[in-house]
């Protein structure tokens, strides 16, 4: 086993050498192609696993993602989406990114691991949204945008009774304090706060979830221009 292989092990004890494998291979080809372009800055080896890795795994300790179909709205190098494809091959998975040289790397790893039932889109979300309105199970994002803009850009995305999941930092109180509005005008309810520290002291990690319990107005999104300069 290799040494970074426990910290896996430690977050989803069943996890397989085979899927182990397949997040070293993930690993492989993230330090290669960083080196051409701008996926990540976080290269070493212990701190893709756990800032990357486990830091996507926390999502699937906080809510039940089996046999879901997941949206990861500007997915960049693919977290938490590939990683918990990975973790858990029976999720149904999209991915969604603007920029193009990221959504090739996406497509190489879907690739290279033998990806079943993933599906690359290169484009914005307010966009994207016009074919996949209220197609999902779950919708998730990490470092993405403020809560408050996050929120009007995942909503749409969800059936009615699905979760919004957003992965945010350590200020998240003060991001849900200026998202009410927005919570009340997308109409969705918050549960709870799932609060972690990461291994070796690497930083926190809150995941939120929230539940859909009406239809999104068609209204939302507003294109991004409008939603950055006045956020709900």
């Amino acid at each position: 086993m290799r040494s970074n292989d426990t910290i896996i092990k430690l977050i989803w004890p069943n996890i397989s050498d085979i899927q182990l494998d397949q997040l070293y291979n993930y690993y492989e080809i993230l330090k290669e192609e960083s080196l051409k372009i701008n996926l990540t800055t976080i290269t070493e080896i212990e701190d893709v696993y756990i800032k990357h890795f486990y830091d996507s795994i926390l999502l699937a300790k906080s809510i039940d993602i089996s046999n879901k179909h997941i949206v990861d709205v500007g997915t960049g190098a693919g977290f938490p989406g590939i990683v918990l494809k990975i973790i858990d091959p029976s999720i149904k998975l999209t991915l969604i990114e603007p920029t193009t040289k990221r959504c090739n790397f996406l497509n190489k790893v879907i690739n290279e691991l033998k990806l079943e039932n993933v599906i690359v889109i290169n484009d914005r979300a307010e966009n994207a949204i016009k074919e996949l309105r209220e197609q999902f199970d779950i919708a998730t994002a990490r470092a993405v945008a403020n809560l408050s803009i996050l929120l009007e850009l995942l909503v749409p995305f969800v059936k009615l009774n699905g979760n919004i999941v957003p992965m945010k930092g350590s200020n998240v109180e003060e991001e849900i304090m200026t998202s009410k509005n927005a919570i009340n005008k997308l109409k969705i309810q918050m549960g709870e706060v799932k609060q972690y520290l990461l291994p070796n002291e690497k930083g926190e990690r809150n995941i939120v979830i929230f539940k859909k319990i009406y239809s999104t107005p068609n209204t939302y999104p507003r294109e991004y221009a409008k939603i950055k300069k006045k956020p709900l």
